[in-house]
Formats: structure tokens, C-alpha cells, sequence
């Protein structure tokens, strides 16, 4: 199928078909969003009706440090592409690993807080509305992040290998754009559970 269709009515403008990929991951990201939407809507709904402790202000801090390595994250995998675009491989292997780098980074504060949540502050998953909201909402967002870690390494490798070439930076961006709905989600997260949750 050609990527290049006239427009209707028999003009000789001419449009570009988006690629399958952008297409692709643009019909996930909205499922997705769909997803996000039921976990956000639950969470909201019960906020402070847990019938026994410990609640969100006694045992919840602001993670803004590793807030600002996910969302600083997005200019570096836009960086990656665009270095790729331009066929700067080397470039865009060291935005890419400081993507991976970022997310680690705000991956290994999720686990830190958990693991302060659970053996510090007693909250589990069962103790009561809040920790079964909690671990659900920002645990769909974790399992994200790690999806998206998983296939930027993948991509670091690529690139590091000498396996990723300049024509690919379309599939690259089609990657980017999953990362971007990443940290978009993220913001929502952040302000409803560490803002409005409190």
C-alpha cells in the first residue's frame, strides 16, 4: 500500500499517510489512557474512606526528586530521536542511556517508598482502602515504567551495537511517544494521589 494518497475530490494536493507504527502505538496509548482513567476514578472515589490507618498524610511524601528524573526523561528520549533523526548515532546512544538512566532512577524511589510503606508504616495492600487504591494505581503506573525501560534497553543496546541506523528513527519515535504517555500519566498520578490525596 503506498504511503502517498491524492486528495479527495480529485485535486493534486498530496498528504503523507502516518506510519503503522505511530498508528499502532497511538491506538494503545488510548486504551491505556482508558485504563488510567478507571484507576484514577477509583482511587478518587475512596479517598478518605478507609475505616482504620495508616492514611495517605500520615505516611506519604512528596516524591519530587525522582518526579523530575521521569519528566526530565521525556526531553532525553525526544533528544535520542532527534540525534538518530539527524544521524548522530553516537548522540543519541547517550541520551538514550540517560533516559534508561532517569527511569531507573524513578523506578528504584518507587520501590524505595513501597518498601518504607510496607515494613515501616505497615501499609499493605490489604490494610485498608487506601494501600489496596494505592499499590493498584501507582503499581499499574510502575509496571508501565518497566515495560518502557525494558524496551529503551533494548534500544540503548541497538544503538550501542551499531544495529540501530538512521532510518530507524521513525521506529525509535514510535518508543518515544510510549515514554512520553509514560510521564504524562505520571503527572496525573503525582497530583492525585501525592496532591489532592492528601
Amino acid at each position: 500500500m503506498s504511503d502517498i494518497a491524492v486528495a479527495p475530490g480529485g485535486t493534486d494536493g498530496a498528504w503523507t499517510l502516518p506510519s503503522r507504527g505511530t498508528v499502532g502505538i497511538l491506538c494503545l496509548i488510548l486504551a491505556e489512557a482508558s485504563i488510567f482513567v478507571i484507576f484514577v476514578v477509583a482511587y478518587i472515589f475512596y479517598i478518605g474512606k478507609s475505616l482504620t490507618g495508616p492514611t495517605p498524610k500520615e505516611v506519604l511524601s512528596l516524591p519530587i526528586f525522582t518526579s523530575i528524573c521521569l519528566l526530565s526523561s521525556s526531553y532525553t528520549v525526544h533528544a535520542a530521536v532527534s540525534a538518530l533523526r539527524r544521524g548522530q548515532q553516537r548522540l543519541c546512544s547517550l541520551w538514550l542511556a540517560a533516559t534508561v538512566l532517569l527511569g531507573g532512577i524513578f523506578l528504584a524511589g518507587t520501590a524505595h517508598e513501597w518498601y518504607d510503606l510496607i515494613y515501616n508504616h505497615g501499609l499493605t495492600i490489604q490494610t485498608n482502602l487506601f494501600g489496596t487504591t494505592f499499590y493498584s494505581l501507582v503499581g499499574l503506573h510502575a509496571s508501565h515504567v518497566v515495560v518502557g525501560l525494558i524496551m529503551l534497553s533494548l534500544a540503548l543496546w541497538f544503538s550501542v551495537s551499531g544495529k540501530m541506523h538512521h532510518h530507524h528513527w521513525e521506529k525509535l519515535e514510535v518508543l518515544s511517544l510510549y515514554w512520553h504517555f509514560v510521564d504524562g500519566v505520571w503527572v496525573v498520578v503525582f497530583l492525585v494521589v501525592y496532591v489532592l490525596g492528601r
